[in-house]
């Protein structure tokens, strides 16, 4: 089967074209973060760990839209390197929340300089006028995506 293109002969499947520039995306964050090898998906976990106090890794789902079985996996592995601590909630004991370690607070902030250096590097692929523009297409995409993917419970 031919691969459809676009008139300037290029690829015009949007899944395709998503999933190559997640793959550009995180070459680029490998090459940034340097030694601490952390993954951008890790950095995204602990991101959200540190603006909610003590989550839910139901919570970080929600928050991250990383599905359950991968977060729980991520978890584990911050765990073991010891830059997140689990333990189980006090409302339901077969719930975890997690924090951060000081380990985990400072591989936040050193990450930080990478994420910017990444961000930027993207966004300089297009005009200054065309990257808002670009952050809300993205931001309705996974909006709608997920939307019908995920509904919201009846309330």
């Amino acid at each position: 089967m031919k691969a459809r293109t676009n008139i300037e002969g290029g690829n015009s499947s949007a899944l395709h074209l998503l999933h190559r520039a997640g793959q550009c995306a995180d070459e680029l964050f490998a090459l940034n973060i340097g030694e601490s090898e952390l993954t951008p998906r890790q950095f995204e976990v602990l991101r959200a760990v540190a603006s909610h106090a003590e989550p839910s890794q139901t919570v970080l789902v929600e928050h991250t839209g990383i599905d359950r079985s991968t977060l729980a996996d991520i978890v584990r592995r911050l765990v073991a390197r010891g830059l997140l601590v689990r333990k189980r909630t006090r409302h339901d004991a077969r719930m975890y929340a997690v924090r951060l370690t000081p380990a985990g607070e400072n591989a936040l902030k050193n990450a930080q300089p990478a994420v910017h250096s990444t961000n930027d590097a993207i966004l300089q692929a297009l005009p200054n006028a065309e990257r808002k523009e670009f952050l809300n297409a993205l931001n309705r995409i996974i909006e709608l995506v997920s939307g019908a993917t995920h509904p919201r419970p009846a309330k």
